[in-house]
């Protein structure tokens, strides 16, 4: 720490789980915290997927040195193998950790640029011993600048969903159709929701723990007096394989595994289609206002009323511009975490323990944490970023010994991220589509556990 830094606050970007760790982490290293939440409150994007469960139970979801500050206040974690869902994780954890952290915590605060202080991303002179400079936007309009020794971003990947084309852009049509388009798992318990999707015909793009559980929830719904009718279209970019559905009852998460045997009862009991090797490249409206998607080998499906698409996240830079970062060129994650979180290497149990020196850039004291640092791989749990914010911590307080200790035990198989089924007491925490390999089998439309119905049959393959 410069002599121009001694005073200033660390800035954590975001007041969802991990960061909020990251404020109970720095505190208790005798290093003031300052976290920015653009939403209305703490964990606002956990808010959002309120009515998801988690596949993690407490004992997983709960930092400890978030629980050390906790527990002066009397409170007590609740059953550790119990699954919370958003909003109980919300409600029953991060909220009180945020007002024990009292005004270390600014809501409505929005984040829209960091730098070195007097320096672009261009200049080198003296450039490690400037503060940095966060400039936020407040919910009334009011613009601020605050100086930081360090920026531990933790603002996760939840407000820039991945479109539904097949080449990472939006489909033609996509834009246009927003009115029938959602990128997250519906509330079904919402009476208006549950009306937008009653007795009606959805397509679900994506094949994470998100889309297991949309298919889930359809035909949950599909079951129900007022809901018949419904049926869902699962649109997948790859094949179905032995490995489409997680690691089932040998999953070391036994939620997770839950989740894709759920997944797979919907489209055995006939209450949705799976089409494979299918790339969206536009969405059609038809004359009666429903939705036809066209493939980029020119097929086209029969019209749909909604679309869900859940092909995954992707982190926001533009606001960390000025920094210069080392990322992947593919992932979008830290240039040395990268190969360890490769999907198409790793499931979330066989990611290498990291910390601090994986998490680092060029740009000195600066530190992407959470989800975010995943950029697009799906491989991430609340554990992991619990684990990387006391290694960054502790590297922040000069503690290099212990930064470097990084030890976390991760469990194996299955598919990871996604979100869970709130009504049974075996679920997830936020999804990313799965990652194929370079060969795509022949697009079919199937019904599994009944004869396979080719309507569609393009050839494929490498």
């Amino acid at each position: 720490m410069s002599e121009s830094t001694t005073g200033l606050p660390t800035v954590v970007i975001g007041a969802g789980p991990i960061g909020l760790a990251a404020a109970a982490h720095l505190i208790e290293r005798g290093i003031e915290p300052l976290v920015l939440e653009a939403g209305p409150t703490a964990a606002s994007a956990v808010r959002d997927w309120s009515h998801v469960r988690l596949f993690s139970t407490w004992a997983e979801v709960v930092d400890p040195a978030a629980e050390k500050l906790l527990a002066p206040t009397g409170w007590t974690r609740p059953d550790p193998d119990t699954y919370p869902s958003g909003g109980d994780w919300a409600d029953n954890y991060l909220q009180p950790l945020a007002e024990i952290l009292g005004d270390k915590v600014r809501t409505g605060t929005r984040v829209t640029g960091v730098s070195r202080s007097g320096r672009d991303r261009i200049v080198d002179a003296d450039r490690a011993t400037q503060p940095f400079v966060v400039h936020v936007t407040h919910a009334d309009g009011r613009e601020e600048r605050i100086f930081a020794r360090a920026v531990i971003d933790a603002s996760g990947t939840w407000a820039t969903p991945s479109p539904a084309g097949g080449s990472g852009l939006p489909a033609l049509g996509e834009r246009a159709a927003a009115d029938r388009i959602t990128y997250r798992v519906p509330d079904l318990d919402d009476p208006a929701v549950r009306a937008r999707y009653a007795g009606r015909r959805t397509a679900v793009i994506g094949s994470g723990a998100s889309a297991f559980t949309a298919l889930a929830h359809l035909a949950d719904l599909a079951k129900t007096e007022d809901g018949a009718g419904t049926r869902g279209l699962w649109i997948l970019r790859r094949g179905i394989s032995g490995s489409t559905f997680g690691g089932g009852e040998a999953d070391q998460l036994p939620a997770r595994g839950a989740l894709g045997l759920a997944a797979k009862a919907a489209v055995d009991d006939g209450h949705a289609d799976a089409v494979t090797g299918f790339r969206t490249d536009a969405i059609e409206r038809d004359t009666d206002g429903r939705l036809a998607l066209v493939a980029e080998d020119g097929r086209r499906l029969d019209a749909v009323d909604e679309v869900i698409v859940l092909t995954g996240f992707r982190p926001d830079l533009t606001f960390l511009d000025e920094l210069r970062l080392g990322l992947d060129e593919r992932l979008q994650a830290p240039a040395e975490l990268a190969p360890l979180i490769d999907p198409n290497q790793h499931s979330c149990g066989t990611v290498y323990p990291h910390g601090h020196r994986e998490l680092s850039h060029p740009e000195q004291d600066v530190y992407l944490v959470g989800m975010k640092s995943y950029g697009r791989a799906p491989t991430f749990l609340a554990m992991t970023g619990y684990e990387q914010v006391r290694s960054v911590v502790a590297a922040l307080a000069g503690d290099t010994d212990s930064a470097d200790r990084v030890e976390l035990t991760l469990p194996e198989t299955g598919v990871c991220g996604g979100a869970g089924l709130f009504d049974t007491p075996d679920t997830p925490d936020t999804d990313q589509e799965a990652v194929g390999g370079c060969c795509t089998p022949a697009p079919a439309l199937i019904q599994l556990g009944a004869p396979a119905t080719a309507r569609t049959t393009a050839s494929g393959g490498c």
